[in-house]
């Protein structure tokens, strides 16, 4: 499996080179499938103009969608336990990458078990590419900071778990005050498991579980 792990999406030369070599070809021969389910669990951002801006690539502080991919379409989440596998199953197989918005990642990983497409994950071709919560929901925990949405079931921080680390996003963010080295480490502390910190100029390529940190930024590891 081939993993783009970003704070906000493909914002340097260096992360867009990474994801070139992870595709295998130019962006502009690449079909693309967006996701922006993660957005309508956050308060900040939820259903509306956000989502409308991720979609139509007018986001160019977290460029993802405007890239210029050959076909670009919508793969929403909510709306697949309601349609025949058939109808949107091959869609996904068959595309180069799936685009991941961030927003809030219980509520991601809420609807990627629930819609099947976790269980897809490991055996699709297409290269995931996660925004923030996008990037973290593929963690074993996000960690009590990142929890707004509570799941229905469990209850907890934890996610997908398809790698074996968990990220914290955003670092030094000007909008995010409490996105500090400082809470990073009690961040880390609290999983007792490794954890990246990465600012927005870094994202984290994962190809069969050899990880590799791709940066024009800041980042740290911290290790239990």
């Amino acid at each position: 499996m081939k993993l783009l792990l970003t704070s906000a999406g493909i914002k340097n030369a260096s992360i867009r080179d990474a994801l070139v070599d992870l595709l295998g070809k130019p962006i502009a021969e690449a079909s693309a499938l967006c996701i922006p389910t993660a957005m309508y669990g956050h308060p900040m951002v939820g259903p509306g103009p956000g989502a409308w801006r991720f979609i139509s690539g007018q986001e160019p502080g977290t460029p993802m969608c405007e890239l210029g991919w050959k076909s670009l379409g919508v793969l929403e989440l909510t709306a697949l336990p309601s349609i025949e596998a058939a109808r949107w199953v091959p869609l996904v197989q068959e595309t180069d990458v799936l685009l991941v918005a961030g927003g809030d990642a219980l509520y991601l990983c809420h609807w990627m078990r629930q819609s099947r497409l976790a269980d897809m994950l490991p055996s699709l071709r297409a290269v995931y590419v996660g925004l923030s919560a996008g990037s973290m929901v593929m963690t074993p925990r996000i960690g009590k900071e990142f929890v707004g949405w509570t799941p229905p079931a469990a209850g907890d921080d934890s996610t997908l778990g398809v790698v074996g680390f968990s990220i914290f996003p955003h670092l030094d963010h000007p909008d995010l005050p409490t996105n500090t080295m400082a809470g990073a480490e009690r961040w880390a502390a609290s999983l007792a498991a490794p954890a990246y910190v990465i600012d927005d100029e870094t994202a984290i390529r994962v190809i069969d579980g050899t990880v590799e940190v791709v940066s024009e930024g800041h980042w740290t590891l911290f290790t239990p």
